[in-house]
């Protein structure tokens, strides 16, 4: 019986020695997985503020290639500044914008939007940029029912509706509203939102129209 003890207590010393072993190699193992974790989370983060930095870098040098061509295009001297070239100052909305009902079917159809950009010395100037235009019933009931349609036109095809008449010049742009209104017989109030492709700068017009105009 005495003899007994000192090998339990052998056991018992293996056992837990054992057991101090495994929780060690649980406790480096959990150790280097979180320094992996905390390394790939570093390595994705310094190549998205790579990628970052390359798209600004992309991003600027465009801008100033862009710059170049309209100096060259414009055949000014390196001096001038492309901001002198032209202020836009306002847009006005050309007096002949209408409904027309182009097949004679008695329905109109069409929407016929003038828009005229003028600079700061009131002169009319074919100024590229992007146009929104926005058909609203302001005197709907409803509001969610008062934008009845909205077109967006992008500066390469705008410069290709630059019209020249005797009397005037101006942009002419024309949408199918065929969907949009059934009938006109009460006023309806063009919008046109006009961002400047050279300086950024945004102007915005509205006209009414009646019917019977």
């Amino acid at each position: 019986m005495k003899n007994k003890k000192p090998k339990l207590y052998a056991i018992r010393y293996m056992l837990y020695a054992v057991l101090a072993g495994c929780l060690l190699v649980i406790a480096g193992g959990c150790e280097s997985a979180g320094r992996k974790s905390l390394t790939e989370e570093n390595a994705a983060l310094e190549l998205e503020t790579a990628q970052l930095k390359s798209r600004l870098e992309q991003s600027e040098t465009k801008n100033e290639q862009l710059k170049k061509q309209i100096q060259t295009l414009s055949g000014l001297p390196a001096e001038v500044r492309l901001e002198n070239l032209y202020e836009l100052q306002r847009i006005k909305i050309g007096r002949y914008t209408n409904f027309y009902d182009k097949d004679k079917d008695g329905k109109k159809e069409k929407l016929i939007v003038y828009i005229q950009p003028i600079d700061r010395e009131g002169d009319l100037i074919k100024a590229g940029g992007t146009v929104d235009v926005q058909l609203w019933d302001l005197n709907s009931p409803q509001a969610n029912q008062a934008l009845l349609g909205q077109w967006h036109v992008e500066p390469d095809e705008l410069k290709k509706l630059w019209f020249v008449t005797i009397m005037t010049s101006n942009y002419r742009l024309i949408f199918d509203v065929a969907k949009e209104i059934s009938e006109f017989k009460e006023p309806l109030t063009v919008k046109v939102t006009f961002t400047d492709y050279l300086s950024g700068k945004v102007f915005k017009e509205q006209k009414v129209i009646k019917p019977g105009m």
